[in-house]
């Protein structure tokens, strides 16, 4: 990576290639900097010097570092511009200012005057996108969320008409909105074949075309992730190839995982996947943009991703099912799979049965008489603000699940399906988000919500509270005795390191294995400190006085407390 300030120095020296996409540009860019959206970086490598020095620019550095990586991989010298045009405007550096152009509208090859746009819809709690594609007039949706809102919301901003709701899969990971959405607007609804739903709906195989206005879907059948999934290449009306949507196949840097459907299937499909993705390198040009559903955080990805957007050429250089053989594909993906959360099991057979149309209504209100009357029955109430505010003053017996993007996934994998559930809020607001998340993973039936300053709702009773601390904190106690240290992260995160001497129960399972963790004082810690606030609350009781260590695990090695042993 180079610094903005260097950059700046050296500016002359260096050739300058700006990957952001065209309505990015009106942010400011940089005078000396050529523009070349990421994706098509693979198609336009002879404007690239070879024999310069080239420094790639988007907005906050992300993209930037993958197309770097790429062009270094294909024979150039690349470095990304540290912190992209974000940190070069916060170092006061000089940009041109441009006007901003509709969000994405792309002129497509050979049909002047339509434009085609892809929006996409950021899901961020549970690290999917769905997406709308549109020629200005009509549109398709993919893989829409529960909440669809957010796309009558969007074809009424911009005066669409939508024809088509399409999957890629069955989803394992959320509940779809795509039948509701397709009920209210009369679009067709459109699934590939062998889904198996139990409402009628448009049947899709490998070959069949989706032709609405001036967009054309093109199936294509990419089993891996389950056995049906398919992809969609999106081309004009005269098969020119703008992107591709790739569901649970093809990701950024790595695909999605194959042991959804059941441990006996996972072999079977891990080879599939290698397969289908391989097809998707070998058919589309490289310069074609890859459009997932999952890989923003989602479970349904085999590894993580941190990278943001990609294209065909670019994965070819980076993906391991285009960059390993078959064999080693398959044993490194399986080897690498850990625990995914438990209502993932509900969501399928919800899908498949039809998800009813979404309620994003307020719960009933609840008093704090009736509160306290709801946590001695032993029911579930969420208390969802921030986890050190909860652990300065929280009703003893309520449960710490901060309402931020882990929220929904950590609720959803401890809590029991049909329970009583009541929110603690410190806004409307507030409970409204959560319940929007909620419905997304089928929690649609809430027993209320307490809403207001936490002293008032505890209906007279003292609120109970424990101390916050980081890894710095831990390692001052750890070296003045014996601390008592447990460890709430998942398996796979336990054995890149851990803090020496602690004991390891992942979340998910600490509920069936709480005698397992001794009485007296306990330190509580994770990646973050998000999971260790839910442990710490499920822990607390008479017996147990806890410490939360928010904080990063990165910061333990600084502290000196890994063993990675």
């Amino acid at each position: 990576m180079m610094d903005p300030k260097t950059v700046h120095q050296r500016r002359d020296e260096l050739q300058l290639i700006d990957v952001r996409e065209h309505e990015e540009l009106a942010d400011g860019r940089i005078a000396a900097a050529t523009h070349i959206p990421m994706n098509e970086i693979s198609s336009r490598l002879e404007q690239i010097d070879r024999d310069r020095t080239v420094v790639v620019v988007c907005r906050s550095g992300r993209r930037s570092e993958q197309v770097a990586d790429y062009l270094n991989q294909s024979g150039f010298t690349a470095h990304s511009l540290t912190g992209g045009i974000q940190q070069w405007a916060e170092d006061g550096l000089p940009l041109r200012l441009t006007a901003r152009p509709f969000q994405s509208d792309i002129p497509l090859p050979g049909t002047e005057g339509i434009m085609i746009h892809i929006e996409t819809i950021e899901t961020s709690s549970l690290g999917d996108r769905s997406y709308l594609a549109t020629d200005g007039h009509i549109a398709v949706a993919v893989d829409p969320q529960r909440d669809v809102d957010r796309v009558l919301d969007l074809l009424s901003a911009r005066g669409l008409r939508l024809t088509h709701v399409v999957e890629t899969h069955v989803h394992n990971d959320y509940v779809t909105g795509g039948l509701d959405l397709a009920r209210r607007t009369g679009a067709d609804y459109v699934l590939p074949a062998d889904s198996g739903v139990a409402f009628e709906h448009v049947t899709v195989a490998d070959g069949d075309a989706i032709e609405t206005g001036e967009l054309r879907l093109r199936t294509l059948h990419t089993p891996g992730h389950t056995h049906h999934h398919a992809s969609y290449v999106l081309e004009s009306a005269d098969g020119d190839v703008r992107g591709v949507f790739t569901g649970g196949s093809m990701l950024y840097g790595t695909t999605g995982r194959t042991d959804l459907v059941g441990p006996e299937h996972t072999t079977e499909l891990t080879h599939a996947q290698f397969h289908s993705v391989q097809r998707l390198a070998r058919e589309l040009p490289g310069e074609t943009e890859v459009l997932p559903t999952h890989g923003f955080g989602s479970f349904c990805s085999a590894t993580p991703s941190d990278t943001d957007a990609s294209t065909v050429g670019m994965q070819a250089k980076v993906n391991p099912a285009l960059t390993l053989a078959e064999q080693d594909y398959v044993d490194e993906l399986i080897a690498g799979l850990d625990a995914y959360p438990a209502y993932y099991a509900r969501m399928s057979p919800a899908n498949r049965r039809g998800p009813a149309p979404v309620d994003l209504s307020l719960p009933q209100p609840v008093d704090p008489g009736e509160l306290r009357r709801r946590i001695e029955a032993g029911e579930w109430v969420v208390d969802l603000r921030e986890r050190t505010a909860f652990a300065a003053g929280h009703l003893a017996g309520s449960l710490a699940f901060e309402l931020a993007d882990p929220f929904v996934t950590y609720l959803g994998w401890l809590y029991s399906y049909g329970s009583p559930l009541t929110l603690i809020g410190d806004t409307e607001q507030q409970v409204a988000d959560a319940r929007r998340e909620l419905v997304r993973i089928g929690i649609d039936d809430l027993a209320g919500a307490a809403i207001g300053n936490i002293a008032d709702l505890a209906d007279g009773q003292p609120l109970q509270s424990y101390p916050v601390t980081d890894f710095a904190g831990l390692a001052e106690a750890m070296a003045s005795g014996d601390v008592q240290v447990l460890d709430a992260r998942l398996d796979g995160e336990r054995e890149a390191g851990h803090v020496r001497g602690s004991q390891h129960i992942p979340l998910h399972s600490l509920a069936e294995r709480i005698d397992e963790v001794p009485t007296g004082e306990v330190w509580v810690y994770c990646g973050s400190g998000y999971r260790a606030a839910i442990a710490a609350s499920v822990l607390e009781g008479p017996e147990r006085q806890l410490v939360l260590v928010n904080d990063a695990y990165d910061n333990a090695s600084a502290a000196g407390l890994e063993d990675s042993e």
